[in-house]
């Protein structure tokens, strides 16, 4: 009889457990569901214009194109050049190239994937800018980038750096990204 007293008492102990772990697991479902996500993105060239609505689409977020007013022309982007735009932006690193205000509103975002080509290797004064038009504290802020040959490991670092309010996760290239190299950036 005490036999089957006791193990009554450690079904129900077990069965609890497992009750209790699925609420949890369900809750934190629940507040991941919860979180609004937004992808926002540079694209100079529409390389990485690509790759931030198959991560929109993904992972089923809001997409928002960070928009310079004046346009890049192909000029604009020549490295080789030392008088192009693109050139002379990443030389002045307080340089602020002046952004369009786009429709959503990050600040109502809870994580902001937030994308862009690798320039100089880091990421293009633009995205300051865009960083410094909304409070970004507090949030989770997701950079992926696209790059010829360049890591994203110093555009992460700068960023960092400059912006340390935000709750940074680590940043990824996503070239050639796969399904699963996108649903992972946002884990």
């Amino acid at each position: 009889m005490k036999r089957l007293i006791l193990l009554t008492v450690a079904a129900m102990f077990a069965l609890s457990a497992c009750s209790q772990k699925a609420t949890k697991e369900e809750n934190n479902e629940n507040q991941t569901k919860e979180m609004k996500t937004l992808v926002t993105y540079f694209s100079a060239s529409g390389v990485t214009k690509g790759v931030a609505e198959r991560l929109a689409s993904a992972i089923g977020a809001d997409i928002m194109e960070i928009v310079p007013e004046q346009r890049y022309t192909e000029a604009d982007l020549d490295w080789r050049d030392k008088n192009s735009r693109s050139t002379l932006e990443m030389k002045d690193k307080s340089s602020r190239p002046a952004i369009v205000k786009g429709e959503l509103n990050p600040e109502d975002y809870d994580v902001i994937c937030v994308g862009f080509p690798i320039w100089w290797y880091t990421c293009p004064t633009i995205i300051n800018t865009f960083m410094e038009s909304f409070d970004h504290r507090g949030k989770t802020i997701i950079p992926f980038a696209t790059s010829g040959g360049s890591t994203i490991d110093k555009a992460c670092a700068d960023l960092k750096a400059a912006y340390p309010k935000a709750n940074w996760k680590a940043g990824k290239l996503l070239n050639n990204a796969t399904e699963q190299d996108l649903l992972e950036l946002v884990k």
